[in-house]
């Protein structure tokens, strides 16, 4: 039997849970089934390395290389080889990301200038599959044939600001619309009733065998704790979002009660400026670490003594599934979809989204040490992987 083509499409790999989540999968695909193709805007990241060797990563056309070269020197080898439209379009799409004020919007409203160095694929795929919000959707729909197309909404759609008339224009021209909590499905689809037949939940894929051997290769002292020292851990990208300025509070308050306290966050992203400053206003250098990316988090993760993740929304995190696996005790802020994935008191704690609720919850695990047992005992017990999801994405392809 013929293998089905399947093609997935994401801007890069440089970090983040939808990324993260894209690397899972293609891990898990059945290889004697389907011929998978990638395609990127951006062949550089944190996850490129863990592209499976199956996978054929589709090489950037010379028009986009050049369109992203820096401004002027993009607009002067374009204007040479005589790509004028596309000369134009690099001079929009510039002005419109430097004054455009609405950074949620902005990725929606240059989507046309940035397509102009694409030409449509040519080969015809069965599926093809927008796997982030935004451009890989854009993208699917407008440069790609295939004979279905299916889009991914890793996040609270009404959380994300963006404007909904714009994607509409797309979301009628997919075939399937992929979330990853049942929350993130239900928002979807009271946003875009239209659309509400389309839309399917598969799980972010974690596999447990793979976490807990990656989380064994790190060395056993990544943090080199001091004595009496509380080791808490938060992953994101550094961008509003994460709420990070609520863990830099909290950690001075538990800091002010004289708790001895280092807090560290993985993850890379444009507010590491905003924080730096946060950061030493505070007086923390000592006590609140931002260490960058990290491709392999997991020890990190195993050495931490709590996971906490302050975010003001979410699709469905990774990351507190990663810390579930390795039975961390966890503390969530309350946003729309945390009880999708804690249940309070049981495996681990929901914060309201303020510094005083995240402190106090942090607090009641220092001073609990039989609450610490009993959310790392229920975890240990908990089937926590989803290896099985790619059945229900195998039943997409097919149907």
């Amino acid at each position: 039997m013929e293998k089905k083509k399947l093609l997935f499409i994401i801007p890069s790999l440089s970090a983040g849970g939808g990324e993260k989540s894209l690397i899972n999968l293609l891990h898990h695909l059945d290889y004697s089934q389907y011929n998978v193709d990638l395609f990127m805007l951006n062949h550089e990241g944190l996850f490129m390395e863990f592209i499976p060797k199956e996978v054929k990563v589709l090489p950037l056309p010379e028009t986009y290389k050049l369109f992203s070269l820096s401004f002027f020197k993009s607009i002067k080898e374009l204007l040479i080889r005589g790509k004028l439209d596309i000369a134009y379009n690099r001079v929009i799409f510039t002005l419109k990301n430097k004054y455009s004020k609405d950074v949620s919007t902005r990725e929606q409203y240059t989507w046309k200038h940035l397509s102009t160095p694409f030409e449509n694929l040519e080969k015809k795929y069965d599926v093809a599959i927008g796997f982030l919000e935004k451009t890989s959707t854009y993208f699917c729909v407008d440069k790609v044939k295939a004979s279905k197309k299916v889009g991914w909404v890793h996040i609270d759609y009404d959380k994300l600001g963006m404007d909904p008339k714009f994607d509409i224009n797309y979301f009628k021209k997919i075939d399937k619309i992929v979330t990853v909590s049942e929350e993130c499905a239900n928002i979807f689809k009271a946003r875009f009733p239209s659309e509400k037949n389309k839309v399917d939940t598969i799980y972010n894929i974690v596999s447990p065998s793979m976490i807990k051997k990656m989380a064994a290769q790190g060395s056993n002292n990544v943090y080199n704790i001091k004595k009496d020292e509380i080791i808490i851990l938060s992953i994101g990208r550094l961008h509003y979002q994460k709420g990070f300025e609520l863990a830099i509070e909290s950690c001075k308050k538990l800091i002010d009660k004289g708790y001895k306290i280092r807090w560290n966050i993985i993850g890379e992203g444009e507010e590491r400026e905003n924080l730096t400053k946060l950061i030493k206003a505070n007086n923390l250098e000592n006590h609140f670490k931002l260490l960058g990316l990290k491709s392999n988090p997991y020890p990190y993760i195993k050495q931490a003594h709590f996971y906490v993740q302050t975010s003001k929304f979410e699709g469905k995190s990774i990351a507190i599934d990663e810390a579930k696996i390795l039975n961390k005790p966890i503390i969530v802020t309350n946003f729309s979809t945390a009880k999708d994935q804690i249940n309070n008191g049981i495996d681990g704690l929901i914060a309201e989204m303020n510094s005083n609720s995240i402190t106090e919850n942090i607090e009641k695990l220092i001073r609990n040490d039989d609450l610490i047992k009993k959310l790392i005992n229920n975890l240990a017990q908990t089937k926590l992987g989803t290896e099985e999801e790619i059945n229900k994405l195998y039943g997409i392809f097919s149907g």
